[in-house]
């Protein structure tokens, strides 16, 4: 779909309208450190808890430092989740995506040959359609999400 690249392609955003898949790369190495980062506060305040022997300091690291901390595993596993949805759909996603064409002039998609679908779609339309039949439509956000097919 090279033509989401050219011709008014930035200005419309179709890179992000037409993407397909989630493309993930990256996201869970972040959100671990920024986990790590929010369980080390926690950790130095039970560590200032128990040097000014102040046992709220104390009570409040602990707790902070352990919920930040299974927040992290949970959010790194979610992420570690959707990698993997994006990797084993990206075959069937190819399937669809590959042969479709972008149309400038009426702002739709469509598929020359008729298969694997017939007709126009939108731009929303047709990255749920992408999306649903590589099976990572519930990542799907905003626009896209609320597009009827």
């Amino acid at each position: 779909m090279a033509e989401a690249r050219g011709k008014g392609g930035l200005r419309n955003d179709l890179l992000t309208r037409l993407a397909p898949g989630p493309q993930k790369a990256g996201d869970g190495c972040l959100h671990f450190l920024e986990g790590m980062v929010l369980t080390g506060i926690g950790v130095a305040l039970a560590y200032a808890g128990t040097e000014q022997d102040k046992p709220l300091y104390l009570a409040g690291g602990v707790a902070l430092a352990l919920v930040c901390f299974l927040g992290t595993l949970a959010v790194v596993r979610g992420d570690r989740r959707e990698r993997a949805a994006e990797t084993a759909g990206a075959e069937r996603a190819a399937r669809v995506w590959d042969p479709a064409f972008y149309c400038h002039g009426c702002e739709c998609v469509f598929c020359p040959g008729g298969v694997p679908w017939q007709g126009a779609l939108t731009p929303e339309q047709f990255k749920k359609f992408v999306w649903t039949e590589a099976g990572y439509a519930d990542q799907l956000t905003g626009p896209a999400k609320e597009a009827s097919l």
